[in-house]
């Protein structure tokens, strides 16, 4: 039985020489694609369980194909670019994709990312009752918190920022995603508002909130709830 299929979306023959075998070797099905329009197509026809997309496509910008394919798909989508500038991040991961990836980078590193997008597209942490991290353990249903056992205390909106940080675990949310699921459209540019409530949940939570593991902050875009 063929492993995962994965979509790769990426017009340089020398990024393919690295993939191709590299996912093969763990086990990967693969399909190519070097324009924005032929993975469109492909994931319209093939349904890949990911894609991993360059945002500097010959015929459209990688943004546009995200945003395209999330008009009729919910495939999980890694961008992979050389783009380092974080607006372009932070522009990805608002038009739909999971996470994002710089060039030039480790395969270790992008199998990691590619296993935790896999796992959120198959079964999300949003249709689980019970979300665990560590010795921290959710109970969505349940509204509960505990740490190695013992209840946490958490306020309202405490609750509803990690309850929304944790059912999107091991993906890469932005400020603006978070602040609007959490507070609303009109609060989505504070950002000093969400750091106070991220460092007190972090107090809560963590073993050692100075060196946080679970809430683990994305410099310049947003946080990331992690599965240990």
């Amino acid at each position: 039985m063929s492993g995962p299929r994965i979509l790769i979306v990426d017009d340089e023959p020398q990024m393919l020489r690295v993939l191709r075998p590299a996912l093969a070797a763990s086990g990967y099905e693969t399909l190519e694609a070097a324009t924005g329009r032929e993975a469109l197509k492909a994931i319209a026809a093939h349904a890949p369980d990911a894609v991993l997309l360059d945002l500097g496509l010959p015929d459209m910008d990688g943004k546009e194909v995200l945003r395209r394919a999330r008009a009729f798909s919910q495939v999980p989508i890694i961008i992979l670019s050389a783009r380092e500038r974080e607006a372009e991040k932070i522009a990805a991961l608002d038009a739909g994709a999971d996470d994002y990836v710089e060039k030039p980078f480790s395969i270790g590193e992008l199998l990691a990312r590619l296993r935790a997008a896999l796992r959120h597209g198959g079964k999300t942490a949003a249709e689980a009752s019970e979300i665990e991290s560590g010795g921290l353990r959710i109970d969505l249903g349940r509204r509960l918190v505990t740490r190695n056992g013992v209840v946490v205390k958490l306020t309202p909106k405490e609750y509803e920022l990690l309850a929304t940080l944790s059912r999107h675990a091991d993906r890469l949310l932005t400020h603006r995603q978070i602040l609007t699921a959490v507070w609303g459209p009109a609060h989505g540019e504070d950002t000093q508002y969400l750091r106070v409530f991220i460092g007190q949940l972090r107090a809560k939570i963590e073993e050692d909130a100075a060196a946080p593991k679970i809430l683990v902050t994305e410099p310049g875009v947003g946080y990331r709830f992690v599965r240990l």
